[in-house]
């Protein structure tokens, strides 16, 4: 998948789509950050870019709402906790524009990072269609005859 906007960053794995694990709140970090591993931070730190996906393993339910304020539009939250606190109310603004929120069980931060670097070595290939914005009908008429392989794309501008 490729980045939506700006420069790949240090909460980027590599060979990966922008996805992050928000950490545990900063009372519970143990490393100092200057030896922390790329993209840790605080959970009020946002990331540098909006994130495609972030993976939450904390059982505090104000993690996941500081993952859906830094995933981008369309961008998927994955709640990964046995146990998880009440969710604190927040605005619908975080979850607008077709955010989602999903959980898993039994998936550990281990599985995570051995999915991640399977993921960067998994040669995945796409395919998309472009149409101009003003061939939409086409781009719609196309799809439902089956004449596109992989996913028509709407070019703005």
């Amino acid at each position: 998948m490729a980045p939506r906007r700006g420069s790949p960053s240090r909460w980027r794995p590599t060979g990966a789509a922008r996805c992050s694990s928000p950490p545990a709140p900063s009372a519970t970090r143990s490393a100092p950050a200057s030896s922390a591993p790329s993209g840790r931070g605080g959970t009020d730190d946002p990331p540098p870019a909006p994130l495609d996906a972030a993976v939450t393993f904390a059982p505090a339910g104000e993690v996941v709402v500081a993952a859906l304020k830094a995933v981008d539009r369309g961008g998927t939250v994955v709640v990964n906790a046995i146990h998880l606190d009440r969710i604190p109310e927040f605005a619908y603004e975080h979850l607008w524009w077709e955010r989602s929120i999903r959980s898993v069980a039994n998936f550990t931060r281990r599985d995570a990072r051995e999915f991640l670097a399977l993921a960067a070595e998994v040669p995945i290939l796409t395919e998309t269609e472009v149409y101009p914005l003003d061939h939409a009908n086409q781009a719609l008429a196309d799809l439902a005859a089956g004449r596109v392989d992989g996913a028509a794309v709407l070019r703005v501008g």
